[in-house]
């Protein structure tokens, strides 16, 4: 039924009328508003009432659209302002600071918004294992990372194949690995590590840390690892390919698949070079006959057979080489890096690790052993601590392919969300470890004293076994489960050498005494502005 036109006059001449010329007094006597609003009439009200209404409902269907609805018994999510955006901005300001807050604040399981994505965060001991020992029918590795890698890695290895094969490849890697070929390596990155710090020359100058632990680790992974002929060919050309490849780890390529960026057109490319010079290589020692090389290459080439009986062909093994190259290049420099400016932060454990060099081999003179780095445990130690406070790999993560419950808990995290550790946060808990800021080799003695792993718990994933309950521990550098690192021998042995090494021939201090921050905008947590000064020892 229409209104009665003397309902509408009465509402006209003695609400709106009235209403238009209060409001337009008030207008008028604002300093700020009077110069953009001429005059405030019955006409501008009713304007302003249409567009309100049809507002509400607009916003509610953008809203729906644009901002993600917390799921039935899903995890908290973190409230945010910018749609798709979500928290981004403020979780890549100051990362550590942004879980700790919300872990107070919802417990050790919430949801932040990332680019659109549910990022669901599992926090402590068993957030850590919930992620890790995630069953392969409820969450996977290869999806989350698919993206990112297999432009990179190659096709046929690592993400880009059921994990069953990964499995497979994984027992390759670590079977060639061996204990005799790591005995091989020590006098190699021995070697190599005084060689390139002969260049530091002068009896005390200001250095750039990382730039020289990730110059110097490329070269010891290639000689003991990719081959001698790798080696003696890392010229400024490789570097390059290098450099392109490495170009193609980004974050944004986690996020999204197949963006046309130029860096993405150079990874590419040099992905195609690096795979045909490791290939070249393979085919030359074929044609010469050379089978007596202790390097990754030779074992991939001549023992690698899969179950179904199919050899493990050249381009697959020259898909593992990057891998591993790219894998193990960032990880381990940045850990030398951390661990070098943690010893110059602490001046005085430059003596006591000489000391220990002493009690194990008799002299600094002596060169080093396979058997004797196993027996430095104070150098073992400082890499420990060094991976506690400053893990590389800042999260791990796994695509929910199907709702998935947490175990003790009324969560039910929705399919296709992403759950992921963030191993900085368990490494950095009070709850864990004593004074946990403070960087302390020692508390290695005790805590290796207090968690001792348990024999009934072992499982084989088809690359060795592990220790299945090892996935509850708050200090996961290397990961646990399936996806354990399988390198972690190698990159001990080598940062422990490197630093074997580094302590007999200098003295270190930080540059203005100021320690670095972190750099949360790469994949690998790296060190800002990581200067020291070091001063040669007359030996």
């Amino acid at each position: 039924m229409l209104l009665d036109n003397s309902i509408l006059d009465t509402i006209y001449n003695d609400y709106l009328i009235p209403f238009a010329y209060h409001a337009n007094v008030t207008v008028q006597n604002n300093k700020l508003i009077a110069p953009f609003v001429k005059e405030v009439s019955v006409n501008t009200i009713l304007y302003l009432c249409a567009i309100v209404t049809f507002s509400i409902p607009l916003l509610y269907i953008l809203n729906s659209i644009l901002y993600v609805k917390r799921k039935q018994n899903e995890p908290p999510i973190v409230p945010y302002w910018i749609p798709v955006i979500g928290s981004a901005i403020t979780m890549g300001m100051d990362p550590i600071k942004f879980y700790r807050k919300y872990q107070q604040e919802y417990g050790n399981y919430f949801t932040f918004i990332l680019l659109g994505k549910r990022m669901v965060t599992c926090l402590g001991s068993e957030g850590n294992n919930f992620v890790f020992n995630a069953k392969l029918a409820n969450a996977s590795a290869e999806a989350a990372y698919k993206s990112l890698t297999v432009p990179v890695f190659g096709k046929g290895v690592v993400y880009d194949v059921h994990n069953s094969v990964l499995m497979e490849q994984k027992k390759f890697v670590k079977a060639g690995l061996s204990n005799e070929n790591l005995r091989a390596y020590v006098p190699m990155i021995e070697m190599e590590t005084k060689n390139y710090f002969s260049r530091w020359n002068k009896q005390s100058d200001i250095q750039d840390v990382h730039k020289a632990t990730a110059e110097l680790i490329i070269m010891t992974a290639s000689k003991c690892l990719l081959g001698e002929e790798v080696r003696s060919k890392l010229d400024e050309s490789f570097a390059q390919i290098f450099h392109d490849l490495d170009g193609g780890f980004k974050p944004v390529n986690f996020l999204f698949e197949d963006l046309p960026l130029p860096s993405n057109k150079l990874r590419d490319q040099a992905h195609v070079k690096m795979r045909h010079f490791f290939m070249d290589i393979m085919k030359d020692r074929r044609e010469k006959g050379i089978t007596d090389r202790t390097d990754i290459m030779q074992y991939l080439t001549t023992h690698c057979q899969y179950k179904d009986g199919r050899k493990l062909s050249d381009e697959e093994s020259a898909h593992i080489m990057i891998a591993m190259l790219m894998a193990g290049q960032h990880t381990s420099s940045t850990t030398t890096a951390w661990a070098l400016l943690y010893l110059a932060s602490q001046p005085n454990l430059f003596n006591e690790l000489r000391k220990e060099q002493i009690e194990v081999f008799g002299s600094l003179d002596e060169p080093l052993t396979f058997d004797g780095i196993k027996k430095l445990t104070l150098h073992d130690n400082v890499v420990r601590e060094s991976l506690r406070l400053r893990p590389p790999i800042f999260n791990v993560i796994r695509k929910v392919l199907r709702d998935l419950p947490i175990p003790g808990t009324q969560y039910v995290i929705p399919k296709d969300s992403y759950i992921q550790s963030i191993l900085a946060i368990s490494h950095r808990s009070e709850g864990y470890f004593e004074n946990a800021e403070t960087f302390n080799p020692n508390r290695w003695v005790d805590f290796d004293q207090n968690v001792k792993e348990r024999d009934d718990d072992l499982v084989d994933y088809g690359f060795g076994v592990l220790h299945s309950a090892s996935a509850k521990s708050p200090f996961l550098p290397f990961g646990a489960g399936r996806h354990r690192c399988i390198g972690e021998p190698f990159a001990y042995l080598q940062i422990k050498t490197i630093i074997a090494v580094f302590v007999r021939m200098f003295d270190l201090e930080l540059y203005k005494n100021k320690f670095p921050e972190c750099d949360f905008t790469t994949m690998i947590v790296q060190p800002k502005d990581p200067l020291v000064q070091y001063t040669r020892r007359d030996n």
